[in-house]
């Protein structure tokens, strides 16, 4: 059995995190279209706690607060989210391909958002009550795969993914048949299914705050549970664990709050499959390391990220989930050969 690692190896890695979600930031901040120096963005935010006097424009204080402050929050949030319920499912699936989109998530997201924006006919732009349906649509596909793979004297892990593959299946079916009858409205659909934090306002930050906040720390306080879930089900129910109860609590969270943050910011793949693998590899096999250290670090991927977006066809931008793709697909090969020479 791998010995857990050193306390102070855990610290020193915990901390490497925070200081790059905390520089991506204040670059953030920094970065676009109207480029602000690094020095003014610290002065403008110190100024703002009360500490010495900013230099900033009045324009520019609005770009920082009004436009890119809670574009980076909402990224925080949704990254944070992601990478928690990635790790989740990993643990409670006993797979380490799981991802929080497993149960059909991001396809009953997608069958949501694609019957608001195929309804809108022939205009322009995507309707304010997308991120409504797309998080009904992502609730429905949940709550089908827990009824169909979750429930009864059979129920498994294996029941339960393999019903997540059929309705996404049947969620996808759906969407591909709507978007064929409504070809005017692919370009939008593909839009928000590439996912995107431009629509970002404090408003989505204040409702997505909520969610983010009680579905990662359920997740986060299953960790126990998780670690002893992990050596099997017979196991953990002869060490005295309700697994029937734990999988739904733990399942529900994950599920919900990957719902909401999809319903928002559209699907973005890659976060909770990378970063989870990635704090495994730097402090072990723990879920009471991996889930707290997973949230922190997939807040910094996703800023990163999503400053990469912005600012890489400036002042056009890419959708983010073309980004996390382009970066977690080479990293997710490297994980997977590492472990593979592992094993060997």
């Amino acid at each position: 059995m791998p010995q857990p690692p050193h306390r102070r190896r855990v610290v020193v890695v915990t901390s490497l995190i925070v200081v790059v979600l905390v520089t991506a930031m204040v670059t953030g901040l920094s970065l676009g279209p109207m480029n602000i120096p690094f020095g003014d963005i610290v002065g403008n935010v110190l100024s703002h706690l009360g500490l010495g006097h900013s230099v900033v424009s009045p324009t520019q204080s609005l770009v920082i607060w009004q436009i890119r402050a809670p574009r980076i929050v909402l990224g925080s949030l949704v990254g944070a989210m992601l990478a928690t319920a990635g790790a989740t499912y990993q643990g409670v699936f006993r797979n380490p391909l799981a991802d929080p989109y497993l149960l059909g998530v991001a396809a009953g997201a997608g069958l949501g958002a694609t019957i608001a924006i195929v309804d809108l006919g022939g205009t322009t732009g995507i309707p304010t009550w997308t991120p409504w349906l797309a998080f009904a649509g992502a609730m429905l596909a949940v709550a089908t795969t827990w009824t169909i793979g979750g429930r009864g004297r059979f129920a498994s892990s294996t029941t339960l993914i393999l019903a997540g593959v059929a309705v996404a299946a049947l969620c996808t079916s759906a969407q591909t048949y709507l978007q064929q009858s409504s070809t005017v409205s692919i370009a939008r659909v593909y839009i928000w299914l590439l996912g995107s934090l431009s629509g970002a306002s404090w408003s989505r930050v204040t409702l997505l705050l909520p969610y983010v906040i009680v579905c990662a720390g359920v997740c986060v306080a299953s960790a126990r549970a998780l670690d002893v879930l992990s050596v099997g089900d017979v196991e953990a129910r002869a060490l005295g664990l309700p697994v029937t109860q734990v999988r739904f609590v733990v399942i529900v969270a994950s599920s919900f709050g990957t719902a909401a943050v999809v319903s928002v910011a559209g699907l973005i793949g890659f976060v909770g499959i990378i970063v989870p693998h990635m704090v495994r590899l730097a402090v072990g096999t723990s879920y009471r390391r991996v889930l707290p250290i997973s949230l922190i670090g997939g807040a910094a991927f996703l800023v990163v990220a999503d400053t990469v977006a912005r600012v890489v066809m400036s002042p056009s931008e890419l959708p983010l989930g073309v980004v996390t793709a382009l970066v977690g697909a080479p990293v997710f090969v490297i994980i997977l050969n590492s472990r593979r020479r592992s094993v060997s």
